[in-house]
Order: C-alpha cells, then sequence, then structure tokens
C-alpha cells in the first residue's frame, strides 16, 4: 500500500473512527491513519479487557507512545517494570523492548506510532468490528505473521512480568 504524501484535516468525536478487533485482544478506534497524516502518524484508542498482556516485542521503524485514558497496565521498559494509570504516559523509542500487562477492567489507552509504519501489521493483526461483535479471540499466530509480512512489530519473547498475577 503506498501513503498518501498530504495530510487531511480531521475531526473526529468521542466513538468515531474505524473499530477493529485486535487479535492481540482489545478494540482499536481508528483517529488517524497513516494515509490520513501523510505517513506522519498512526493514532487510535485501544479498549483493553483486564489481564489482556503483550508479549516482549520493539517497534524497530516507529516510536510508540501509549497514554492511558482510563484504568491501569504494568508496563515493562527496557527491563524495568512501571504502573501507569490515567493520566501516565510511556514512551518506547523505535527498537527498545517492551510489554504491557492490563491491570484494571475497562483500561483504555491512547497509542501513536510516529510515524505511520506500523499501520500495516495493525491492518492485517485486526479485522472490522461488526454489529455485536466486541471481542473475539486473541490469536498470537496471526500477530507474528501479520509482523512477518508487514514488518511494524519484532516480537523478542513471551511477556516478562516478573509476578504473572498481579
Amino acid at each position: 500500500m503506498e501513503t498518501n504524501k498530504t495530510a487531511s484535516a480531521i475531526v473526529r468525536q468521542p466513538g468515531e473512527g474505524s473499530r477493529r478487533w485486535f487479535y492481540g485482544g482489545g478494540v482499536h478506534t481508528w483517529k488517524a491513519t497513516e494515509d490520513e497524516t501523510g505517513g506522519a502518524f498512526l493514532l487510535f484508542e485501544d479498549e483493553m479487557a483486564l489481564h489482556k498482556v503483550t508479549p516482549l516485542h520493539t517497534h524497530p521503524d516507529a516510536d510508540e507512545t501509549m497514554y492511558v485514558l482510563t484504568g491501569e497496565i504494568l508496563m515493562h521498559m527496557d527491563g524495568t517494570e512501571h504502573r501507569l494509570s490515567a493520566g501516565g504516559v510511556a514512551i518506547a523509542p523505535r527498537g527498545v523492548p517492551h510489554a504491557f500487562k492490563v491491570l484494571q477492567d475497562g483500561t483504555r489507552v491512547l497509542c501513536l506510532h510516529t510515524p505511520g509504519s506500523a499501520q500495516a501489521f495493525y491492518n492485517e493483526a485486526s479485522e472490522p468490528l461488526g454489529p455485536g461483535m466486541d471481542d473475539g479471540e486473541v490469536d498470537f499466530d496471526r500477530i507474528r505473521e501479520s509482523g512477518r509480512l508487514n514488518g511494524g512489530i519484532h516480537i523478542i519473547g513471551p511477556p516478562p512480568f516478573s509476578e504473572p498475577g498481579i
């Protein structure tokens, strides 16, 4: 997919944007796509269930910023764990190993990838959210395969958390 090189003006109200079930767990609402921003960034809201966990991974070509809107996550960043609640932010520069675990039901984060080069990964690792569909099966094989085909993510290993029951 060739990215549009010209950014578009974007105005989206709460709840607006393409909604997609992400096979890593959670519902993404895409607020600004790579194409809409001329490749500058990808911005989406991620609604996640309690205990969702990600494998240890990096984004080789983009910096990832996660701003916690509601709830709480445990962020593993470059070997250290940090608890982040509403208003907290974590920035993983490209290539820095990180993972997170959701600690509260109803957790929502705003996720920003700069540049927007990870969109092809997220697109193939998700599907449009249909009527009455609010979740689906977590499928890390699909996540891994989308990363292999599209770039955007490199999975290093399993979730790294020292206390899995936190």
